[in-house]
């Protein structure tokens, strides 16, 4: 309730100022002939100052005064003309001030109840993370995405290469077990942008391959089920990409693909995580590189995170102190030695709690706080560590590492 108070006082606040100021129009301005009248006076009092001087020759004064006595007459004419003019009724502007007040309450309300959420109060973030799963289980399937899809223009194909494709279909269909023809065959069908029938080809694979079927066999199925959709992740390319993930879960493309998932079912804190990572580890050349780039910034401010996108030219160094700076360090005072690692320390440790990074970048703060005797900070970057890295079992044994190396863990 407290909300509709506000908001219809500030609309009844605003209609009101818009009102006055067109009932009362210019009321409150010198109307422009009696400001040109006063200027008029002022012209002819300089005049007589200049002839009692004997500034201006007697002619001279004469032709003056008649010149500015006509321009006088001429503004008080006008003058009197505005003034009966102003006290005549208004009707128009009073209409005008009522249609005014009209769209500023009654058409407020109206968008509000078309476009707007009644009741719709805060939500906290253990609410909004279920809403986020709850949508991401309705979403829309696989078919229900390919049915949107526009069809393939057919002028941009070469007819000769629909031609040889058309063959290698025939002699698939023949030999629908023959596992080289089904690559081949999926490769083609992408060229030609047919990617329903290329994940077609790409789902036999994986039958014929069974148990044997790698990571990199499901992210291509993903893949090719995403291109499909148009670039959206139905729940059957989330499972392809889970398989991906289970088998290797440093698939970059399987990672990619994930976060995309992510950011499309408001998780970007998540998606966030993955990519900043994807983008430090490279290489520059990755086909993930470029579409992270154009998505990480906004990415990072949907998720609240500060960042500053990373230069292009390969994956960046990591930052904060590593061996070298150690090394330097030895050679310092005790007290300078301690300033600077505190100082890169901070840094790191601040990037890391708002923009994630890699597990070597975890590792090196850990050891980092064992340097400085610090193993109560060790630990607690520790304990968030595994539930940052927790689906990421290869990442989390570099971390461990450096744990146990600082008595953090065993």
């Amino acid at each position: 309730m407290t909300f509709w108070i506000i908001t219809f006082g500030l609309a009844a606040l605003v209609a009101l100022l818009l009102i006055l100021a067109l009932v009362r129009g210019k009321s409150g301005a010198e109307p422009a002939a009696a400001y040109d009248l006063k200027v008029y006076r002022d012209q002819m009092k300089e005049v007589e100052r200049d002839a009692a001087r004997g500034v201006i020759a007697p002619e001279e004064v004469d032709r003056l005064k008649a010149e500015i006595g006509r321009r006088i007459l001429t503004a008080d004419a006008k003058l009197a003309e505005e003034q009966s003019g102003k006290g005549q009724p208004r009707s128009a502007t009073y209409a005008l001030a009522a249609i005014v007040g009209a769209l500023m309450l009654g058409g407020g309300w109206w968008m509000y109840s078309h476009y707007g959420a009644f009741g719709y109060g805060d939500l906290a973030l253990k609410d909004r993370i279920r809403m986020a799963e709850e949508r991401r289980a309705d979403r829309p399937a696989q078919t229900e995405a390919e049915a949107e899809m526009p069809p393939i223009p057919a002028d941009q194909i070469d007819p000769k290469y629909v031609e040889l494709v058309e063959k290698l279909r025939a002699a698939v269909a023949q030999r629908p077990d023959d596992l080289q023809g089904q690559e081949l065959l999926v490769r083609n069908e992408a060229a030609l942008g047919n990617y329903v029938q290329a994940h077609e080809a790409q789902a036999r694979i994986l039958q014929i391959k069974g148990d044997e079927a790698t990571s990199t066999d499901y992210a291509d199925y993903a893949d090719v089920l995403i291109l499909a959709a148009g670039g959206y992740v139905s729940p059957e390319a989330e499972n392809a990409l889970k398989a991906a993930l289970t088998r290797d879960n440093t698939n970059a493309t399987a990672l990619y693909y994930w976060g995309l998932m992510l950011t499309q079912n408001d998780r970007p804190d998540k998606a966030f995580n993955i990519w900043n990572s994807l983008l430090r580890k490279g290489p520059a050349d990755a086909p993930w590189i470029a579409p992270i780039r154009a998505q990480i910034e906004e990415v990072a401010m949907r998720a609240g995170v500060e960042y500053q996108l990373p230069p292009e030219g390969g994956a960046p160094m990591l930052r904060g102190p590593n061996a070298a700076d150690m090394a330097n360090a030895a050679q310092m005072s005790e007290e300078d030695r301690q300033n600077m690692i505190r100082g890169m320390v901070a840094n790191l440790s601040e990037r890391l709690a708002t923009e994630g990074g890699s597990a070597e970048e975890w590792a090196r703060l850990i050891n980092a706080y064992g340097v400085l005797g610090e193993k109560e900070q060790a630990q607690a970057i520790w304990t968030e560590a595994q539930a940052r890295f927790a689906d990421r079992p290869a990442e989390l044994e570099t971390i461990r590492a450096a744990a146990a190396n600082t008595g953090v863990a065993q």
